[in-house]
C-alpha cells in the first residue's frame, strides 16, 4: 500500500487544510520530509534562490512556479505582454493583426499601460493627446490595493515625484517602481456599483503548456455607487474592488519546473460596451471566505485544484506526464493544450490561441472525450 502524502503551508487557511485532512494526508514540520508544500510567495523565492540551493526530489510538489512574478508582478506582466505582441508582429502572426485605427483586434486586452520612472517621457506624450483622461497609479510590488491612486495631472505626478523624495525621472534605482495605467472610466455598472470578475486559472506546466480554466468565479463590487467626477478621484471606496479595500468600506519567460504546479487569480474588468480588460493577474489569491458561499467556492477549487495536481491523493510523481483524465477535472475545463494543439495543426493553434471556436478534427477530439480548446497561448 502506497504511503501517505506529507504535507506542509505557511498559509493557515481552512479550505487548505480541511482538502489535505479529507484526503488523509499527513502533517509534518517543515524541516521534516515532505511531499506536497502549499507556500506563500515569500517562501518560494527562498525555496528557489541560489542561495539556499534547494533542491526538490521527485516525490515533492509545490504550488508556485519559480519565476511566478513575470506573470503576476503588474510592470512585468505588461512587459511581457508587450513584447509577446511584438514577437506575433515580428513573425507575421494573424494573431498580431490591427484594425484601419492600428489598434490590436486579438491583443487589445491590457489598458495602455507604461512604467514608471523608465516610461515617463512616453507617458507624457500620450497624457498629452488626451489631457482630459484619468489615469491610475500602482506600486509594481504590492497587492490589495495598497498604494493604489488617481491622477488626471500632470502635476499630480511631480507631486508624486517630490513626496518620494526624488527630483528627476532620469535616474531612480532607489525608488519603488510604479505602473501608470489608463484608467477604465466607462465600466460596466450593476446597481451604480463598479465591479470586477475574478477568475481562477490552473498551469501545471508551462512546457508544454497545459492550462485550466475554473468554471466558477465572482464579482467584486464597490461599496460606494461610481462617478466619473474628478472630485472623487481621491475616494478608493468608488474605484476600486479589492476585498482588503472593501471590507472596511506568460510562457516563453516562465521557468518550467516538473515540481510546480500554480493557481493563478485574474482579475477582468469589463466595460459599458462589454468588453473585457485584463487588470492583474494574481500569484496568491486569496483564500479567506467573507460568506459560506464564498468559502464552499474556494474549498471546492481547491479540492479540484489537487485532483489536477496530485491525481488520486497519491505521493506525487514528478515524472508523471500532467495530463489528467477528463473525469477528475471537476470545475475546471481544458483552457489549452498545447501538445494536443500542435498534434492537430497550426490552424487549430491559431483558432485556440484567438478564441475561436475549434470544433473538433475529424472527429477525433469527440472520440477521445477530450474537450474543446478555446485560448491564446
Amino acid at each position: 500500500m502506497a504511503g501517505k502524502v506529507k504535507w506542509v503551508t505557511d498559509i493557515e487557511k481552512s479550505v487548505l487544510i480541511n482538502n489535505f485532512e479529507k484526503r488523509g494526508w499527513i502533517q509534518v514540520a517543515e524541516n521534516e520530509d515532505w511531499n506536497f508544500y502549499w507556500m506563500s510567495v515569500q517562501t518560494i523565492r527562498n525555496v528557489f534562490s541560489v542561495e539556499t540551493g534547494y533542491r526538490l526530489s521527485d516525490d515533492q510538489i509545490v504550488n508556485h512556479f519559480p519565476n511566478h512574478y513575470e506573470l503576476t508582478r503588474k510592470d512585468l506582466m505588461v512587459k511581457n505582454i508587450k513584447r509577446y505582441r511584438r514577437e506575433l508582429e515580428k513573425e507575421g502572426s494573424p494573431l498580431a493583426e490591427k484594425d484601419e485605427n492600428g489598434k490590436y483586434i486579438y491583443l487589445d486586452f491590457v489598458p495602455v499601460t507604461f512604467m514608471l520612472p523608465a516610461d515617463y517621457n512616453l507617458f507624457v506624450e500620450e497624457f498629452r493627446k488626451n489631457p482630459s483622461s484619468t489615469w491610475i497609479m500602482k506600486p509594481c510590488g504590492k497587492a490589495q490595493g495598497k498604494g493604489i491612486f488617481l491622477i488626471n495631472k500632470l502635476s499630480q505626478i511631480k507631486k508624486w515625484s517630490r513626496d518620494s523624495k526624488t527630483s528627476s525621472f532620469v535616474s531612480q534605482s532607489s525608488k519603488e517602481a510604479y505602473v501608470i495605467s489608463l484608467y477604465i472610466n466607462n465600466p460596466l455598472l450593476i446597481g451604480g456599483k463598479k465591479f470586477d470578475l475574478r477568475l481562477y486559472v490552473l498551469v501545471s506546466t508551462y512546457r508544454p503548456l497545459r492550462c485550466y480554466m475554473y468554471k466558477l468565479g465572482f464579482c467584486r463590487f464597490c461599496t460606494v455607487k461610481y462617478t466619473p467626477s474628478t472630485s472623487e478621484l481621491d475616494n478608493m471606496f468608488v474605484h476600486l474592488t479589492n476585498v482588503a479595500i472593501q471590507k472596511h468600506g506568460v510562457s516563453p519567460v516562465m521557468n518550467n519546473d516538473k515540481h510546480c504546479f500554480e493557481c493563478y487569480g485574474y482579475d477582468i474588468i469589463i466595460d459599458d460596451k462589454l468588453k473585457p480588460w485584463l487588470i492583474e493577474v494574481n500569484a496568491s489569491p486569496s483564500l479567506t471566505s467573507s460568506t459560506a458561499n464564498d468559502r464552499i467556492l474556494k474549498y471546492n477549487l481547491i479540492n479540484d485544484t489537487l485532483n489536477i495536481a496530485v491525481p488520486n491523493g497519491e505521493i506525487p510523481d514528478c515524472k508523471w506526464n500532467k495530463s489528467p483524465p477528463k473525469e477528475v477535472l471537476g470545475n475546471y475545463e481544458v483552457l489549452y493544450d498545447e501538445e494536443m494543439a500542435q498534434s492537430d495543426g497550426p490552424d487549430r493553434d491559431f483558432r485556440s490561441r484567438s478564441g475561436q471556436s475549434t470544433g473538433t478534427k475529424g472527429g477525433r477530439a469527440r472520440d477521445l472525450g477530450k474537450p474543446v480548446l478555446t485560448t491564446w497561448k
